[in-house]
């Protein structure tokens, strides 16, 4: 193990870029990806959350991945359930590089009605009951339960290695949030040496942190178990006919009165510069999901994708490098506090604070402003996209002005409160009155 000095909860380990031991190695992970998303509304008609494209390149899964690989988790099962076919195939076409001779895998796991042939998965904890076979193949000494929605940098080793150095039977990686946020989460109150005292699932009124009435200890739905242990907790709870078969409802409020159950700060697993503070998002709404792409063209974002020692694995198409045409006072092709992915093509307009993913075409005489468009986009001549999310392949009529007149806009399109307006190709379609060919 590495050394380890004090913290808020006890014991942290110190900074090293990665905590890879044997206690990874004797680690599997199972990532929940079968999450609805549907507070993203269009945005999740064909894609469950976890595949939602992110940061330019990424799918929102990636990041969780990553983590597991980059900490040296590397047997990995993904359970999947909702319209899982893009991150199937995502999966399929990224993430088969680890050698399954060295024991290495990343295995998806379907809802298949592995238990019970009446019901599919019912809850948090019943989707790994359902999987339990396979886990016990696997045979691990311990499991690693984790959301694919969420976008973090966290190394599972340091948090791994908490949980042995006390001796816990399980482990709960929690966050502070604002106590007027805490009901969206499960909520903790823990003593001086970390242990969980008590802990409810979205209360309605939630406990505040001691010494800090703004906030709440909340649970980032990442845990810990003894693999034995587990597989105890998870037959009992499939046994319990009031159950609502959930970890967060369920399992962790029995164990917490009568198990050695620990809690983990975010922040002392959290990979991020050392000014920075530790990040973790749920763009589980189409306004955090623009403002979290809007947070890394900043020059200095909260969140570095720079970094080669915690490197974002994923699948991208092998695409030319993006291209910006035109440098006429009337038709230039530029792009200013942008990201720009491989095989864009700016022709003669202007994009500005936006995120534009791979193989997207402006044509001349545009101007995108704080937008996020997803790949395979077509943008037509003398269009004004302000504040958009752009789903894939849609086409962009030319002369087309989205995020200028929001009453308009609410017409064709899904409009935030906040204003934040979401294109699919679908609404496009349904409004579409102009046929003519794009030209650059």
């Amino acid at each position: 193990m590495a050394d380890f000095e004090e913290s808020s909860f006890g014991k942290r380990s110190t900074r090293d870029p990665r905590f890879v031991s044997q206690l990874t190695r004797n680690t599997f992970a199972l990532i929940l990806a079968g999450g609805r998303g549907s507070r993203l509304h269009e945005l999740t008609k064909w894609r469950s959350k976890p595949a939602v494209p992110f940061g330019g390149k990424f799918r929102i899964i990636d990041f969780t991945l990553s983590n597991c690989v980059n900490s040296g988790v590397r047997r990995v099962g993904v359970a999947t359930q909702y319209k899982a076919q893009s991150l199937i195939r995502h999966l399929q076409l990224g993430w088969s590089f680890l050698d399954g001779r060295l024991g290495e895998f990343i295995e998806i796991m379907p809802a298949q009605q592995q238990m019970d042939d009446s019901h599919w998965y019912q809850g948090t904890a019943d989707a790994v009951f359902q999987n339990l076979r396979e886990l016990r193949i696997a045979n691990p000494e311990y499991v690693l339960i984790l959301s694919g929605d969420h976008i973090y940098r966290m190394d599972y080793g340091r948090i791994l290695a908490a949980h042995a150095e006390r001796k816990a039977d399980l482990t709960v990686a929690c966050i502070e949030v604002p106590l007027a946020q805490a009901s969206d989460f499960g909520v903790m109150t823990v003593n001086e040496e970390g242990r969980i005292v008590e802990f409810a699932e979205k209360p309605a009124k939630p406990q505040a942190m001691p010494g800090n009435p703004d906030m709440a200890l909340a649970s980032m739905g990442i845990y810990v178990f003894n693999a034995r242990f587990l597989f105890e907790q998870l037959q009992r709870d499939a046994d319990e006919p009031r159950s609502s078969h959930d970890f967060g409802k369920d399992v962790i409020p029995h164990c917490v009165d009568r198990y050695r159950t620990f809690a983990h700060s975010f922040a002392d697993s959290c990979v991020c510069e050392p000014d920075k503070a530790a990040y973790w998002r749920d763009v589980g709404t189409l306004d955090a999901y623009w403002a979290a792409n809007m947070d890394l063209v900043h020059v200095t974002p909260d969140l570095t994708l720079y970094d080669d020692a915690w490197p974002i694995w994923t699948w991208q198409p092998q695409s030319p490098p993006a291209k910006f045409v035109f440098d006429d006072d009337a038709r230039r092709g530029q792009a200013v506090d942008s990201m720009v992915s491989g095989g864009c093509i700016i022709s003669g307009s202007t994009v500005r604070r936006s995120m534009l993913f791979s193989c997207v075409n402006v044509h001349s005489y545009s101007l995108i402003e704080e937008s996020i468009v997803l790949p395979n986009v077509e943008v037509g001549r003398n269009c004004i996209l302000k504040k958009c999310i752009i789903d894939k392949n849609c086409i962009i009529p030319e002369g087309t002005q989205i995020g200028v007149n929001l009453e308009e806009d609410k017409k064709r399109f899904n409009v935030t409160e906040s204003g934040i307006t979401l294109v699919t190709e679908a609404m496009l379609e349904h409004g579409k009155t102009d046929q003519r060919p794009l030209r650059s």
